[in-house]
């Protein structure tokens, strides 16, 4: 594995100062989550799973995919929970998530995994984008969520959405329904939350294209991590995902360790979800013949 280290010029000195921030402050509420009520625990916990699906449902497979589509009901809790997760807007994490589909694993590629394990996890959000990936990610077709009133909407107000959605609520609801201190509430509901739910995504991009197996495609460096899949809510079937990009499920496997998928299909089962595409079996078959590792 090449590691290329970044020019001094290039590294952005804010957003380093943001994540050391962010440890540092999730280190304190670590120490004061073994203060807090177990309504509060079992909240942190919630607010991590539902978030995360606004990220794994929402951003990547509905939005960045358009591996199904959603009406506007479900559109509208996908982009709530998604501007809960604190992860940039809509339309920004969708145009970095295709173009890394696009040019997986080279220099267009915004999180590299080629510049190792650091870069690819947490140091891409630290430089300035390689030129390839701003040249290579301006021919690519944004239409469709330019076209998205949702996405559009939580793009022009996502500071005041993202400070009420993903920092207000969060701190106040367990100080308003069971007395939780407040300033426990800040730094365990959001900040340390926050910071859980970051490295939980971050490892998608990173442990999921350096450890695991490569069933479906040998040749790309994805792969499929079964002890992603059960903490990232399905995600880490990546290999797989990789493979078939398009497939709603992002596995062969329907609900076993994929949360994602089983919401999926109970909006789809509701009416809130339809056209959901999925690979045929045969098709997977053959590719796991053909370019699989045995």
């Amino acid at each position: 594995m090449t590691i290329i280290l970044p020019a001094s010029k290039s590294i952005i000195w804010y957003m380093v100062l943001f994540f050391i921030v962010l440890h540092i402050s999730s280190l304190y509420g670590l120490y004061l989550s073994f203060q807090v009520k177990w309504q509060t625990h079992f909240f942190v916990i919630l607010l991590i799973i539902i978030s995360g699906l606004g990220v794994t449902a929402g951003a990547h497979r509905l939005w960045s995919h358009v591996a199904f589509r959603a009406r506007l009901p479900l559109r509208i809790g996908l982009a709530a929970l998604q501007t809960l997760a604190l992860q940039r807007d809509i339309y920004e994490w969708c145009r970095d998530h295709r173009v890394h589909h696009k040019y997986c694993e080279t220099d267009a590629d915004p999180h590299d995994a080629r510049r190792g394990f650091f870069f690819s996890h947490i140091g891409w959000l630290m430089v300035r984008k390689h030129p390839a990936v701003i040249e290579k990610g301006s021919q690519l077709d944004y239409s469709d969520l330019l076209e998205d009133p949702v996405v559009q909407f939580q793009r022009k107000f996502y500071i005041p959405l993202a400070f009420i959605i993903g920092i207000t609520l969060p701190t106040l609801i367990p100080v308003y329904l069971w007395d939780e201190k407040m300033i426990n509430t800040f730094f365990v509901c959001v900040v340390l939350r926050y910071c859980i739910s970051l490295h939980i995504a971050f490892c998608i991009n990173s442990v999921a294209h350096l450890f695991g197996s490569r069933p479906y495609d040998k040749s790309i460096n994805s792969r499929d991590n079964f002890s992603l899949a059960m903490t990232a809510m399905g995600e880490g079937f990546h290999n797989y995902h990789h493979t078939f990009p398009q497939d709603y499920s992002t596995s062969e496997w329907g609900w076993s360790f994929n949360l994602t998928t089983l919401l999926i299909d109970v909006c789809s089962y509701v009416g809130l979800a339809y056209d959901l595409r999925k690979t045929h079996p045969n098709i997977v078959n053959q590719r796991k013949r053909r370019t699989g590792e045995t």
